[in-house]
C-alpha cells in the first residue's frame, strides 16, 4: 500500500472518528447499528469473576492510538519506532514519541504520534519555546493546540495544520496533522 493509500485511509478514519464524536451517542436502542470498521466483540467493563481487573500499562505505540489506526498501519505492512519525546526543548523521559512507516524501504514517509504526562511548569516552558520558534497558539474547549507554521510544514490535513501539540491539564498530544491528533486515545 503506498503511502498516498495510507494517508487517504488514515485521513478517512480520522473524518469518521470526528464525524462520531459530533454526532454524540444516541440511544442504541432507537438508533439500528451501522458496519464498524473493526471486528466486533461483546465486551464487557465489568471485570468476570475469574479474570482479575485490568490494570492500566504504561502507554506503548502501539495503545496510544486508536485500534484501528494500529489495524490500518499494520495491514499495511508498516511498523513503528519509538524515540524520545521533546517539546519545545523540554525532554519528557515518562512519555514517548512514535514514527510509523514501512522500514522495509528507505523512504521519508511516515506518521508521528506522541503522548506524555507533562507538569504546568514544563507545559508553560515548552509552549513558550514553540511560540518564540514561530509556532502558533489556539485555546479551545480541548486544551491548548501549539501548530508549526504552516509555511514551514512537510504536509498538513484539510484545515491547513501541519505538525501540532495538544497541551491538556496533565498531559500532551502531538501528531503530524491537526486532524490526526483525534487517533491518539491515550489518557494516561
Amino acid at each position: 500500500m503506498t503511502h498516498r493509500k495510507i494517508s487517504a485511509a488514515l485521513g478517512a478514519l480520522t473524518l469518521a472518528v470526528v464525524l462520531a464524536a459530533c454526532a454524540g451517542a444516541p440511544d442504541a436502542a432507537a438508533t439500528p447499528s451501522s458496519p464498524s470498521p473493526l471486528p466486533s466483540a461483546e465486551v464487557s467493563t465489568e471485570p468476570s469473576p475469574t479474570q482479575p481487573p485490568a490494570t492500566p500499562t504504561a502507554p506503548t505505540c502501539d495503545t496510544i492510538v486508536s485500534a484501528g489506526t494500529v489495524k490500518l498501519l499494520t495491514d499495511a505492512g508498516w511498523t513503528f519506532q519509538e524515540k524520545e519525546f521533546v517539546v519545545g526543548g523540554v525532554p519528557l523521559p515518562d512519555g514517548l514519541l512514535c514514527f510509523w512507516a514501512d522500514y522495509t524501504v528507505a523512504s521519508d514517509h511516515g506518521q508521528l504520534y506522541g503522548w506524555s504526562p507533562i507538569s504546568a511548569e514544563d507545559a508553560t516552558e515548552a509552549q513558550s519555546s514553540l511560540l518564540a520558534d514561530g509556532w502558533t497558539r489556539e485555546d479551545s474547549a480541548d486544551g491548548i493546540y501549539i501548530t508549526e507554521n504552516p509555511q514551514y510544514s512537510m504536509g498538513t490535513d484539510d484545515e491547513g495544520y501541519g505538525m501540532t501539540y495538544l497541551f491538556g491539564d496533565g498531559w500532551v498530544k502531538f501528531a503530524d496533522t491537526r486532524q490526526s491528533l483525534i487517533l491518539i486515545e491515550w489518557a494516561g
